[in-house]
């Protein structure tokens, strides 16, 4: 089929090819900025490939002369890893912009979503190496416009989409009559997996996994003690318990009839996984540390392998809270939640989880910010920017110690290329005001 073809499903489900209007071009607007991305990625292939060059040889002439900072393997290892994503996102950058100059419109719009991913990566890990800072503002302007071309390229594509929505109302709709509202439409899996139902899923989980972490820390951990385990800046949110609930949402939509022993172990994994993954970016990134697990035992006898495996990040006992959490949510609490989500009014149903997620999403970002602001100011930076400004005046370090009791910042531990020499410079830092 040719790149301008699309189909149509007509009411008795058969798919019938309509043609695109051939006239219709790429707007001269989009070709400049895929004219911009092909130039981008032609100039950045060969410096990448040069760059790499270099250093192989540096490397085998002499290791030191690549060392950063006085523990480079962390650092070098992000930043290889960058190099690498970024090689990738040239060479998509190549073939999206080409598509977009030969009007290739749905090839552009599916090279898109490549960039969109690699985008995302390339800001994580600047973030990781450099922290929150305007550094950022190029990624995420091009994600933006990515994300926008992406949903308009296309317009066979965005056409199918409206109809889909369409059909989709009408099936929502004859599924709140018989009470199937937010359920799997194939019967495949116990609930449909789309942004409505999965977004409240993660607000619903933040705040249960807050309540239950906070009462876990005064019954277990230091009986009688109140302490704060918040995750975010504003509210009763804590995003891992979130997040965690939407990765076993998905892996085990397909298993909520099965052996409990089998949801059990698929959730201890993940959430185990899920939860080291978090507590090395938190750490890399902003030298943070929430939990640590070093030095756990099996029964108080022997040391647990799970901790020694992961460096304290997780451990065989949370594993298998995180196993049980995902047993008890699956088999018990997601049906209950579906009846919650479904008591929104209909008219009410988009509009507010729309809301509710930029709010969500402006809490996460000044939550990152905050982080970071809170990383300088430890580090001995002096904030001079706005932004670092008005963090120092509206949310500091007394302010994030209180917020973020079980959080400690260690910028030596973090694997920012500059981590060793703010850590000296915080250290003279400190011995002149001694």
């Amino acid at each position: 089929m040719s790149e301008n073809n699309a189909t149509q499903t007509t009411q008795n489900g058969a798919a019938v090819p309509t043609q695109e209007t051939p006239t219709k071009k790429v707007p001269l607007v989009i070709k400049i900025y895929g004219a911009l991305c092909l130039i981008d990625g032609v100039l950045t292939v060969p410096m990448v490939i040069v760059f790499i060059a270099l250093v192989a040889g540096a490397l085998i002439s002499d290791p030191s002369s690549v060392a950063i900072g006085a523990d480079p393997t962390l650092p070098v290892i992000l930043f290889g890893i960058a190099v690498v994503v970024g090689f990738i996102n040239a060479i998509a950058l190549i073939i999206f912009g080409r598509s977009l100059l030969k009007n290739r419109r749905r090839n552009a719009a599916r090279w898109s979503y490549t960039l969109i991913v690699t985008t995302i990566i390339q800001l994580l890990l600047a973030v990781m190496l450099q922290g929150i800072g305007p550094h950022l503002v190029q990624n995420a302007i091009q994600l933006a416009i990515l994300i926008a071309l992406s949903i308009t390229v296309d317009p066979s594509l965005n056409e199918e989409r409206k109809l889909k929505q369409q059909q989709r109302e009408k099936e929502d709709r004859k599924a709140a009559l018989r009470g199937m509202l937010g359920r799997d439409p194939e019967g495949k899996g116990y609930i449909e997996l789309n942004f409505f139902n999965l977004f409240w899923v993660f607000v619903v989980c933040c705040v249960l996994g807050l309540i239950i972490e906070t009462i876990y820390h005064m019954v277990v951990v230091d009986p009688g003690v109140y302490q704060d385990r918040a995750g975010m800046l504003f509210g009763p949110f804590s995003p891992i318990y979130g997040f965690g609930a939407v990765l076993m949402t998905v892996a085990l939509n397909r298993f909520y009839k099965a052996n409990p022993i089998i949801i059990f172990v698929i959730s201890s994994i993940i959430g185990g996984l899920f939860e080291a993954a978090v507590s090395w970016f938190m750490q890399v990134g902003f030298g943070a540390v929430a939990w640590d697990y070093t030095g756990s035992t099996l029964f108080g006898v022997v040391p647990d392998p799970i901790a020694i495996i992961f460096s304290g990040r997780t451990s065989t006992l949370f594993m298998c809270m995180w196993g049980a959490l995902g047993l008890v949510w699956i088999k018990f609490c997601l049906p209950w939640l579906l009846k919650l989500i479904n008591l929104i009014p209909w008219k009410l149903r988009y509009s507010l989880t729309t809301l509710c997620a930029v709010l969500m999403l402006v809490n996460g970002v000044m939550t990152l910010e905050a982080l970071d602001c809170w990383f300088e100011r430890v580090s001995g930076v002096a904030g001079t920017s706005p932004v670092e400004q008005f963090y120092a005046e509206h949310f500091d370090n007394e302010y994030m110690e209180h917020r973020f009791e079980s959080m400690s910042i260690t910028p030596e531990d973090s694997g920012r290329t500059d981590a060793s020499a703010i850590a000296s410079a915080a250290t003279g830092a400190g011995s002149q005001g001694a």
